[in-house]
C-alpha cells in the first residue's frame, strides 16, 4: 500500500482559489461585517450563516487585526492566517525610514510594509511568488485606497532579470523559514538570498533596507554591511525587528521603542566602567528597553545617568535620571539574595517579579520563595560581579 504523507501547509492551503472566490462575495463580506463583534468560535457553528467556518476565520484575524494591522480591520482586508502571523506590525512598517520616487519590495506577504512603502513613494512595485498571495495583496490594497502599488506575480530572482530597472530603495524582509518549517536566522539562508543577489541590488538602486528577526546579530549586520545603519526596533518591550540600512551612510548602531524614542552610536564607543557596586546610593533602578539590550547600547546610554554593569543588566543611580529608554523605579532597599531568609519572610504574598542577569527564571523564583503572583511587593534579581541581589521597589 502506498504510504501518504502529509503534506505541509502554505498558504494556498489556508485559502483556496474557491475560497478567495467567495471571500469576494457580497454575502460573505456583509456576513463576515455582521459577525465582526462575535466569538468566532460561534460564528462557525452559526448554521444561519453562509460559508460559517471562512467567515470565522475572517472574524477571528480581523479582531487581532484591530491592535496589530488597525487600517486593515478598518477596511475589512482579506487576511490569510499564515500571512497574517508573519506580517510585519503597522507601527513598525510606519516606521522604516526610507522615501524617494520608487521602491522595490522584495517580498510582498500580507502587503503591510509596501502598504507604508507607498505613502512615501511615487511608485511601489512589489513581487509575491505566490499566486494566491500576490491575488489577496492587490485586493487589499484595493481596499486600502493604495492605487500607486503594483504587484507583480514573480519572484525577486526571476524579476532581478529583467533589463533596464532602476529604484531609488529596495526593500526586503526575507522569508525565514526552511522549506521544513525550520526558523532560520543566517541571512544567507533565508529565500531571496540577500547576500547572493546583492550585486545586481547594487547596481539597480545601491540603497537597500532589509529587515530581520529579532534575533539576527547586530555584529553579524554590520559585518555583511560594512557601512549600513542598523536598527533594532522593539514595541512594547518586545524586540521585533533588527533592521539594516545598506545605503553608506553607515556604520551606526541606531535602538529604538516605538513611542519613547532612539539613541544611536558609532560602533566600538566604549561606556566608562561604573566602578565598585555601592547599594546605599542606589536609590533609583533603570530597566533599560530591549531594544538597548539588543544593539548593546545600554552603558553607553546610560553614561552619566545611572551605572550600569552589565548590557543585559540593570542600571542603578542616586538620582531620578531623565530621558532614559526604559523604566525607572524608586528603590526601598538592596540586600543579598539570601533565599532561605527571603521564604521566611515573603511566603505567601503576592508579588510582581523582575529579573535581569540571574540564573533563575521568574517563575522558578516565585516557586522557591513560596510567592505568588500579585501587586503586594514589587521585587528585582540580578547579579552584579559574583554577588546576586534582590531590590525592593516601591
Amino acid at each position: 500500500m502506498e504510504r501518504r504523507t502529509e503534506k505541509k501547509r502554505t498558504f494556498a492551503d489556508v485559502i483556496t482559489p474557491e475560497e478567495y472566490t467567495l471571500l469576494l462575495t457580497d454575502e460573505v463580506q456583509r456576513a463576515i461585517a455582521a459577525a465582526r463583534d462575535r466569538d468566532p468560535l460561534e460564528v462557525a457553528k452559526d448554521r444561519r450563516i453562509p460559508h460559517a467556518r471562512l467567515v470565522a476565520t475572517q472574524v477571528k484575524y480581523l479582531a487581532r487585526a484591530a491592535q496589530k494591522l488597525p487600517s486593515y480591520a478598518a477596511a475589512q482586508c482579506i487576511l490569510p492566517p499564515l500571512a497574517f502571523e508573519q506580517a510585519s506590525s503597522e507601527a513598525c512598517a510606519a516606521h522604516k525610514r526610507i522615501e524617494g520616487d520608487t521602491a522595490l519590495d522584495l517580498t510582498c506577504g500580507l502587503g503591510v510594509d509596501a502598504f507604508f512603502l507607498s505613502r512615501r513613494f511615487r511608485r511601489v512595485v512589489t513581487l509575491e511568488r505566490n499566486d494566491m498571495l500576490a491575488r489577496v495583496a492587490s485586493e487589499n490594497f484595493s481596499r486600502l485606497g493604495a492605487t500607486n502599488i503594483e504587484v507583480v506575480n514573480t519572484s525577486a530572482e526571476e524579476y532581478l532579470r529583467r533589463e533596464d530597472l532602476r529604484f531609488d530603495w529596495i526593500y526586503a524582509d526575507p522569508d525565514r523559514r526552511s522549506a521544513e518549517g525550520r526558523k532560520l536566522v543566517r541571512l544567507e539562508d533565508c529565500s531571496p538570498d540577500i547576500i547572493a543577489l546583492k550585486p545586481r541590488l547594487d547596481r539597480i538602486s545601491g540603497r537597500l533596507c532589509v529587515k530581520n528577526s529579532p534575533l539576527f546579530d547586530v555584529d553579524e549586520a554590520l559585518r555583511l554591511f560594512p557601512d549600513s545603519r542598523v536598527e533594532v526596533l522593539s514595541l512594547g518591550s518586545e524586540c521585533k525587528e533588527v533592521l539594516v540600512y545598506a545605503d553608506g551612510t553607515g556604520p551606526l548602531v541606531t535602538a529604538t521603542a516605538l513611542g519613547h524614542g532612539s539613541f544611536s552610536a558609532r560602533p566600538g564607543e566604549a561606556a566608562p566602567e561604573p566602578g565598585a557596586f555601592d547599594p546605599a546610593r542606589c536609590r533609583w533602578l533603570v530597566v533599560p528597553d530591549v531594544a538597548l539590550q539588543k544593539a548593546r547600547l545600554a552603558r553607553l546610554h546610560l553614561a552619566e545617568k545611572a551605572a550600569i554593569w552589565s548590557e543585559n543588566g540593570y542600571g542603578f543611580a542616586a538620582e531620578e535620571p531623565q530621558d532614559v529608554l526604559g523604566r525607572v523605579y524608586a528603590v526601598e532597599r538592596i540586600e543579598p539574595y539570601d533565599p532561605r531568609r527571603l521564604k521566611r519572610e515573603l511566603k505567601g504574598r503576592g508579588a510582581e517579579v523582575l529579573k535581569r542577569d540571574f540564573p533563575l527564571a521568574a517563575e522558578e523564583l516565585m516557586r522557591r520563595l513560596g510567592l505568588h503572583p500579585g501587586a503586594e511587593l514589587r521585587l528585582a534579581f540580578t547579579k552584579i560581579g559574583n554577588d546576586f541581589w534582590v531590590i525592593r521597589l516601591k
